[in-house]
């Protein structure tokens, strides 16, 4: 018998926060048919010992724990999680993260009530009650350009291909949505099949998205159901952001696949080009007697890694 809501967690050397999202979770299921999937993605530093002996000290708990034989990244963990039980709906949750009270009645009133969404987005702020952009438009290759730029007028000229959005946006504008807490209809998820594990980390729901929305397939907003998200604390990307540093090589081998499948080899090499181009442009803010936008470490390098095998799936989580 399937289950209302089954909820998937990875777990990825973060148990204290992995603990806390549990419960978080428990303490919001009052009166909901639900279920707890923690998937660890073989932590190797002890913390799904962890979190197995919380689980053996709360037998009543409806919480299981999958070990899975390698680190299976982001879709690999979460299509573990999905397929432990048959479920009417899946939300998964990333481990830095924890609902606010009322959450679940609230997210699932508001998929009842638009049958044809198969993808239903929360509100995500921070610790400190801070909303967090979490919708987007989907990367382009105008996108790219922005992003290289980083210029104001670059990006009010087209600021209709820009990727974040407002934290209030136009229903319609919404091409996809964070996935550190998402809602997936069971229907939607049967009929498109498991997440794309060519992703390792990044970029994995946006090409989800794009699939739903190719299969015609909604995704809405509901901010009544809010969650806390402690960016960062479960992928070192942010950080690395923050301090300009390289990212690693998993993250440009995700963006050139969901480029390559949403534009196509053709617009994977416009945006690479076009990114170029925004980068010569910043450099007319020094005319103009202003700093350069901030650059990540190695970038103008990396955004070419897998342009010419797009679809390789080789994913190092070391490097």
């Amino acid at each position: 018998m399937a289950h209302d809501i089954l909820i998937s967690i990875i777990n990825y050397r973060t148990g204290p926060l992995t603990l806390a999202c549990v419960r978080s979770v428990l303490a919001d299921l009052d009166g909901i048919d639900g279920r707890v999937v923690v998937v660890d993605n073989a932590s190797g530093d002890g913390s799904a010992e962890e979190i197995a002996a919380w689980i053996a000290a709360h037998p009543d708990a409806p919480v299981e724990l999958v070990h899975s034989a390698t680190n299976t990244g982001f879709s690999g963990g979460h299509n573990q999680g999905m397929g432990a039980h048959d479920a009417r709906y899946y939300l998964l949750l990333n481990s830095d993260a924890e609902l606010r009270p009322g959450f679940l009645h609230r997210i699932l009133e508001a998929a009842e009530a638009q049958p044809d969404a198969g993808l239903i987005a929360p509100r995500l702020e921070g610790e400190d009650g801070q909303p967090q952009v979490s919708l987007f438009r989907f990367h382009s290759p105008l996108g790219e350009l922005i992003r290289g730029a980083a210029t104001g007028p670059v990006t009010r000229l087209f600021k209709h291909h820009d990727v974040p959005l407002g934290l209030d946006p136009d229903p319609a504008q919404i091409d996809w949505a964070s996935f550190a807490c998402i809602l997936l209809k069971g229907e939607m998820v049967r009929a498109l099949g498991p997440m794309d594990e060519g992703y390792f980390l990044y970029f994995e729901d946006a090409e989800y998205c794009l699939r739903a929305k190719r299969a015609g397939w909604k995704i809405i907003h509901t901010p009544k159901a809010v969650a806390v998200h402690f960016r960062g604390g479960s992928g070192p990307v942010k950080a690395m952001e923050a301090a300009r540093r390289r990212r690693p090589r998993y993250y440009y081998r995700a963006r050139a696949r969901f480029m390559y499948q949403a534009h196509g080899a053709a617009g994977l090499l416009a945006a690479n080009t076009l990114w170029t181009l925004g980068r010569a442009i910043s450099y007319l803010r020094l005319i103009a007697g202003r700093q350069l936008p901030g650059t990540i470490e190695g970038e103008a390098r990396d955004i070419w890694i897998n342009t010419r095998h797009p679809l390789d799936t080789r994913r190092a989580v070391e490097d």
